[in-house]
């Protein structure tokens, strides 16, 4: 019951669903525990993954990807998250913004150029568009983008950038305006950047409270250089780009979330089946049911917005408000399912020996990245009022 979907999943869903499931129960939840202590980033993932398809699966068949809908991409990051949500982000984060972006406004040789490699996992894609001063507000980043002759010249750092020490291909915003002239976010342009250009640098690793396995960095521009054609799109709409792009973050975010807390629910129950307290298991005591009850319901809940949500995505609808409030939903009851369940392990619950402390810190970035839950109420509430 606790990774039902509430509509029949075809064939070809069923199939892939139980291919991720596979490999996440085989391939990554053996290790996920011992990645996450040592904060250790597995360089294998991104091919095993792109062998299997799952690094291109929005991507058309024409870039070597497997052209699915949102729908079947989301079942599989629901499994991969259930195991390793690091390995989740990482995938989710390659499938939703960078590929998405070069997809979507990218030049044909643009296209072609990068990718059919990143769906194979030959290069891991990163998205930079937040700085240490530019998070939530992120239309006020300073990385500046100066024109000289066939390259564009980007000084700057960019803060917060999943796989941004390993990735082969980084979609980074910066400004083409100029200080004396700001136009907000008009003013912001996106470019392809590639760690072999002179002036990239990684810097500082964030020292995580969860996602311990998925590496998060600063990312130095000093002068960088990248060549005039690996600007992306028209000078002047990144930051445009980037917003309606958001939309695939905010779904796989979700996902990732729904996977956290089903695991956490699975792992709880049996638990509550097997701990037995003044001589019966706990399952049998109210509370602990009603604890159990109302965590299935909100993770039935949320997978159920998101399914909606993808639903409207796949019949060619911007999914819009609905995003955010799968996103809102979805971390909200990733926190408190796994809350939840460290209540019901007890003082077991609150030691490294098992998995659902891991899964607690896990779940609180998902309120936080791709646009806290603050930022998903006013996408909602504007969306009410049409301002």
């Amino acid at each position: 019951m606790t990774d039902a979907a509430l509509t029949p999943l075809t064939p070809e869903q069923s199939e892939i669903q139980r291919m991720a499931r596979d490999f996440a129960r085989n391939e990554l939840a053996p290790h996920a525990a011992a990645w996450d202590r040592d904060s250790y980033f597995e360089p294998t993932l991104t091919p095993r993954l792109g062998a299997l398809g799952f690094l291109g699966m929005l991507l058309p068949e024409a870039y070597d990807g497997l052209g699915l809908d949102a729908l079947t991409y989301l079942l599989a990051l629901e499994e991969i998250a259930a195991a390793d949500a690091s390995a989740a982000v990482l995938m989710s984060v390659h499938n939703s913004l960078p590929t998405q972006m070069i997809l979507r406004f990218g030049s044909e040789a643009q296209r072609e150029r990068w990718l059919p490699p990143m769906a194979r996992g030959e290069l891991l894609g990163a998205f930079a568009l937040s700085e240490p001063d530019a998070g939530s507000d992120a239309a006020a980043l300073r990385t500046q983008a100066v024109r000289d002759g066939d390259h564009w010249v980007l000084t700057g750092t960019k803060a917060w950038v999943t796989n941004g020490n390993h990735a082969g291909v980084i979609v980074a915003m910066a400004r083409t305006d100029t200080p004396e002239l700001r136009r907000g976010g008009r003013g912001i342009s996106a470019f392809i950047v590639t760690p072999d250009l002179p002036g990239f640098a990684v810097g500082k690793k964030e020292n995580k409270l969860g996602l311990r396995a998925s590496p998060t960095v600063q990312l130095n521009f000093d002068q960088l250089r990248v060549p005039a054609d690996r600007l992306l799109g028209e000078e002047g709409q990144g930051f445009v780009y980037a917003m309606q792009s958001l939309e695939h973050g905010r779904l796989g975010i979700a996902a990732q979330a729904v996977g956290i807390a089903r695991r956490a629910l699975e792992l709880a129950t049996a638990y509550a089946s097997e701990r037995k307290q003044f001589g019966t298991p706990i399952h049998d005591f109210q509370a602990i049911q009603f604890k159990l009850a109302d965590m299935a319901t909100k993770v039935t809940a949320a997978r159920a917005v998101l399914h909606a949500a993808a639903a409207m995505k796949d019949r060619g609808e911007s999914p819009g408000a609905y995003a955010s409030m799968a996103k809102l939903l979805a971390s909200e009851a990733a926190m408190w399912v796994t809350t939840q369940a460290i209540q019901i392990y007890g003082g077991y619950g609150y030691t490294t020996e098992f998995d659902v402390e891991r899964l607690f810190r896990d779940a609180k970035v998902t309120e936080i990245y791709e646009g806290t839950s603050e930022i998903q109420r006013i996408v909602i509430a504007r969306s009410l009022t049409h301002r």
